[in-house]
């Protein structure tokens, strides 16, 4: 019994500790759900009148104005939805008057709402060059996911979590925004396959991403797909970097991993080498939504689906985050050179850029994001290793693992 317990634990410390790319803990919590005044989940008199505003999400406006330039909107939807449906409301009264008025120009505000920069082929095929106003897209769409997930977490989340018997506030927190990875990474891992079967890089064939550089004109689909892949990483890089949440024990090795991430895609989508941010993208989208599926089916005590999930996670994670992530890196030393020769130089003005020396540049940030996926897999393997051939794997188990117990926990317990 006390063997299966401890192997239990450890598979908990594994989803709990592991990859936390998407589980943010409030600041009212330490990191391992405790309250911050070290009540243990039992709250005093003056703590239960403070819990409210305590909450991250749903603590309530302090004023539009206010929540912009603290930038609370980011943790407050009423906020955000304000933000993200003013300009809405207002594109959708130009149209209106453009409909009676000639207006000597295009609707200024759709550059918010919908990509830009178009180009007409001679085919009269329509594709998109990059430009300055999809710095516009992107700012709006960071407040759009800032709803898309406060909505996702705290009115479809939460409720389902306390629906099926959650009643600790840290986990019901870390349920929703599990729920929101598997949402947004379904979405997108299947948007970004999409976008790859109608590329000449269909399955991470690598070497047209070279041989056909520049890719400067790009499909509404994958510029897409880019700017709002770009957009919901800077919106995490935002909430890690001003702290709006209570930083997790992996606190830098997340923050490298963001800033490597805006990395890959700010500079493959300046330099037009967008084939290969597409690739990079599909190894890391898959393997995160089974990592979140194990994670609430822990939450929710369902521990043989639970291990199922995690096994499957373990699989895509060392297919897709290691044998391709390291095929790309192969591709990127041995296969630069296949670049046009009139494209190896720097020539903005021709869109190109890859002088000698981006070799490097290309290979270094995937190194990167390979070495901080290995210490996250180092860590898998550890503890999954203790699980089975270990025998004080309690004793083993971090602060930040040990879970209070909740009313759920207790009721178990009573019964």
């Amino acid at each position: 019994m006390s063997s299966a317990r401890e192997r239990r634990g450890s598979i908990t410390k594994t989803l709990n500790n592991i990859d936390g790319l998407h589980t943010a803990v409030p600041a009212s919590l330490e990191p391992n759900g405790k309250h911050a005044n070290g009540t243990n989940g039992k709250a005093s008199p003056s703590h239960k009148r403070r819990r409210t505003e305590l909450k991250p999400y749903d603590s309530g406006s302090l004023g539009m104005w206010r929540d912009m330039y603290t930038m609370r909107w980011m943790r407050v939807p009423e906020s955000s939805l304000k933000m993200l449906l003013v300009p809405i409301v207002l594109y959708l009264n130009w149209e209106l008057v453009a409909r009676v008025i000639d207006t000597p120009i295009a609707n200024p505000l759709s550059h918010l709402l919908f990509i830009s920069h178009p180009v007409t082929s001679k085919g009269g095929v329509v594709s998109y060059r990059k430009g300055y106003l999809d710095i516009v897209f992107l700012a709006y769409w960071v407040v759009c996911f800032s709803f898309i997930r406060l909505f996702w977490t705290v009115y479809v989340f939460h409720p389902m979590a306390k629906y099926f018997g959650i009643r600790n506030e840290g986990k019901i927190i870390r349920f929703g925004e599990q729920g929101y990875a598997v949402v947004y990474f379904v979405v997108m891992g299947l948007f970004g396959l999409h976008v790859m079967s109608q590329l000449p890089t269909w399955y991470f064939n690598c070497t047209p991403q070279w041989s056909q550089y520049p890719q400067w004109e790009m499909t509404p689909a994958i510029k897409s797909y880019y700017l709002l892949h770009f957009a919901y990483w800077l919106q995490q890089f935002l909430v890690l970097a001003l702290r709006l949440e209570k930083p997790r024990r992996d606190y830098i090795e997340l923050v490298i991993h963001h800033f490597v991430t805006l990395w890959l895609i700010g500079w493959s989508y300046l330099i037009n080498l967008t084939w290969i941010g597409n690739m990079v993208f599909m190894t890391m989208d898959w393997s995160d939504v089974f990592l979140a599926l194990a994670k609430m089916f822990n939450y929710l005590n369902r521990e043989t689906a639970s291990a199922v999930t995690f096994a499957i996670f373990v699989g895509i994670w060392s297919y897709a985050r290691h044998y391709l992530n390291i095929y790309l890196l192969w591709s990127v030393w041995t296969e630069f050179d296949l670049v046009p020769a009139w494209a190896q130089k720097w020539s903005p003005q021709e869109g190109v850029w890859l002088v000698w020396w981006m070799k490097y540049q290309i290979w270094a940030p995937i190194m990167l994001l390979q070495i901080v996926n290995l210490f996250w897999y180092f860590r898998i393997w550890r503890v999954l290793f203790r699980a089975v051939f270990g025998s004080q794997l309690a004793d083993e188990r971090s602060d930040d693992e040990d879970e209070p117990e909740g009313d759920d926990d207790a009721a178990k317990k009573r019964q």
